[in-house]
């Protein structure tokens, strides 16, 4: 059960028009201190806003908002708007092991959507937990890079 320190990194929010999304983001102060990035992978292009200034002498990292535009309509965030509209698609916790903690989740009866790590947005590695194990919310666990 050795898998560090849990914390939030972010809650990501599907969106069909990013520029659109951030408006309201922008207002609150938040930070978009990084350039969009898209996965291929994951058929999404990503921003991301920190919920406070970036300070490169501290070691800390402050729960960020993700805002997740599809590249197709086919895509798992394309699927998402079609069925629910703009909104929280999921909550990601930083971990320092993801795996040690993929695999005590599964040794617990938690059922996954990725039984391994996958790659993810800014080269991180990701899986998903099934919302069935998780009362109706889609569960990201990202490894601290």
């Amino acid at each position: 059960m050795d898998f560090g320190a849990i914390h939030i990194d972010h809650i990501g929010i599907a969106t069909s028009d990013l520029d659109s999304a951030s408006h309201f983001w922008k207002l609150l102060g938040l930070v978009n201190n990084t350039e969009d990035e898209t996965v291929i992978e994951q058929g999404v292009t990503t921003r991301f806003f920190s919920t406070s200034p970036s300070d490169e002498s501290v070691e800390s990292h402050p729960p960020m908002i993700e805002l997740l535009q599809p590249t197709s309509p086919d895509t798992p965030i394309g699927r998402f708007l079609a069925k629910r509209g703009a909104g929280i698609q999921q909550l990601c916790f930083r971990v320092d092991n993801l795996q040690a903690l993929i695999d005590y989740l599964l040794d617990n009866g938690i059922q996954m959507i990725d039984n391994e790590p996958k790659l993810g947005a800014g080269g991180s590695k990701i899986a998903f937990v099934h919302p069935k194990s998780t009362g109706g919310v889609l569960v990201e666990l990202k490894q601290k890079n």
